[in-house]
């Protein structure tokens, strides 16, 4: 039987996720609603707008049960803006922005610059193997403390941008449209 693995979909880049997950055969469940979290084997927070996402989480009534699950071993990939919601800690973000806490990191929301900022780097990532990994930038945030078991799998220009801690992976990039599946691939891999 296929993984099922949910796709926060309130707002941002999660289609590209989705179809990133069908091509390894896995099935996608968009979630915008506490009921859609039901049986998931692992979950995708995608990239989009941090501030926003956050708000989204309370409007929809996902928050706290996503919390729930997280904290009960639900594995999630943060991309971007799902990094700086799956973080313990936002540096820059606004007063109110509630974060998920699901590992123990500090994050800087657009540490590498505003939009003109974004780019594109060869990572070199830690357990992966076939070269470097194609990693876009896009108003991207950067790791800026790592809390004690986190593990820190690729940097750039010293800053943390890929890090994991248990079953939680989280990046500064968006895999999804590098057309590379390896990142997928090895998280989908890890909640096996």
């Amino acid at each position: 039987m296929s993984q099922k693995v949910g796709v926060l979909s309130l707002q941002g880049a999660y289609r590209l996720h989705a179809e990133v997950l069908e091509s390894l055969d896995v099935t996608p469940v968009d979630v915008r609603a506490p009921e859609a979290l039901a049986g998931l084997d692992a979950i995708v927070v995608p990239g989009g707008e941090s501030t926003t996402m956050s708000f989204l989480l309370d409007s929809s009534g996902v928050r706290e049960p996503l919390a729930r699950a997280l904290r009960d071993g639900l594995p999630a990939l943060g991309t971007c803006a799902g990094m700086i919601v799956l973080a313990d800690e936002v540096l820059d973000g606004r007063p109110d922005q509630q974060s998920l806490g699901a590992i123990d990191i500090a994050v800087r929301r657009n540490a590498f610059g505003r939009q003109r900022d974004s780019f594109e780097a060869d990572l070199d990532v830690a357990g992966m193997d076939g070269g470097p990994f194609p990693a876009v930038f896009i108003r991207a945030p950067f790791v800026e403390r790592v809390g004690e078991g986190v593990e820190v799998l690729a940097s750039v220009d010293s800053h943390p941008v890929l890090v994991r801690a248990g079953r939680v992976t989280v990046c500064s990039f968006h895999p999804e449209l590098s057309h590379d599946l390896r990142l997928h691939r090895q998280f989908l891999e890890g909640c096996a």
